[in-house]
């Protein structure tokens, strides 16, 4: 629970975080343009070479995650990051970045219009995670707001709209890399979600706001808007 109960700037634990995040993002773009020689000399692997325009489309998708991150880190995110945030938060970004390289090296399928939808997805999850939380952050900043809950912009659909938009984003990624294999990854995470961060949140955020929080979760849904 004091994950969520503590502001602080702790600003040594961001910048470890920001230093592992951009070692794996390189790590994953030397995967994706010639590191699979390496790691199937090292492994015994048998990774191709992929498809060039496809690992581009990937590394340029990587670098969008990246930058809202930094975004979220520095600017959105007001409570403290424990050490071991500052350590497990990368490990599940080098789950994304490190392992959808990898998978995508699997196939050498031409980029279609299908994968320009998969791009769209891709887009739509950032916009809803990032423009939602930003939204709340702005909403939160005012006097009159201090100790309500936020109930409004996309929040009125999802009790976590945010994760909703990381678990649609994710996906997309998975989808991009054509194979199907790939797709345990959203689905880890949605089960992180739903039986870890979520229960977890819920119950802090209960405390914080007692039943206007429950009043709140009565009205909207917990993680997919209209469904769940």
């Amino acid at each position: 629970m004091s994950l969520y109960q503590y502001k602080g700037k702790s600003m040594p634990q961001r910048i470890v975080l920001t230093i592992i995040q951009t070692v794996i993002l390189a790590t994953s773009g030397w995967i994706l343009f010639g590191g699979e020689e390496t790691l199937n000399s090292w492994w015994g692997w048998t990774l191709g070479p992929g498809n060039g325009s496809r690992q581009l489309m990937l590394l340029i998708l990587y670098m969008i995650v990246y930058i809202r991150m930094m975004f979220t880190i520095y600017y959105l995110l007001k409570r403290s990051i424990h050490w071991e945030e500052a350590f497990s938060i990368p490990f599940a970004f080098g789950l994304y970045y490190i392992g959808f390289s990898l998978f995508s090296l699997t196939t050498a399928e031409a980029i279609t219009i299908w994968d320009g939808m998969i791009v769209l997805l891709f887009l739509a999850g950032s916009w809803v995670n990032t423009f939602s939380e930003w939204k709340r952050d702005q909403w939160k900043k005012r006097p009159e707001n201090k100790g309500k809950v936020y109930d409004e912009g996309l929040f009125k659909y999802s009790t976590h709209i945010n994760y909703f938009g990381d678990v649609l984003w994710v996906t997309a990624l998975a989808l991009l890399t054509r194979n199907p294999w790939a797709l345990l990854i959203p689905l880890l995470l949605i089960c992180l979600f739903v039986f870890y961060n979520i229960p977890m949140l819920d119950r802090h955020l209960e405390e914080k706001y007692g039943k206007d929080f429950v009043e709140y979760q009565k009205k909207s849904k917990k993680l997919v808007p209209f469904i769940y």
